[in-house]
């Protein structure tokens, strides 16, 4: 069972495709901040995980 996971989001400044690798393992919900790979600015990430599925991604400005 892979414990890493892979997915996309919508940086909420620049509006480019970043991926981010997920550890599942690291338990049911998640938030930790995120660099923007095209424009470098931070986006707040939070997950939630049911099982091994990230069941709901949410993104925003890190100062919002």
């Amino acid at each position: 069972m892979p414990l890493e996971h892979y997915k996309d989001f919508s940086c909420p400044y620049c509006g480019e495709t970043n991926e981010i690798s997920v550890d599942i393992s690291a338990g049911p919900t998640q938030e930790f901040v995120v660099d923007c790979e095209v424009c470098c600015a931070p986006s707040l990430v939070r997950l939630k995980i049911r099982g091994e599925a990230v069941v709901s991604i949410e993104v925003q400005r890190e100062n919002d």
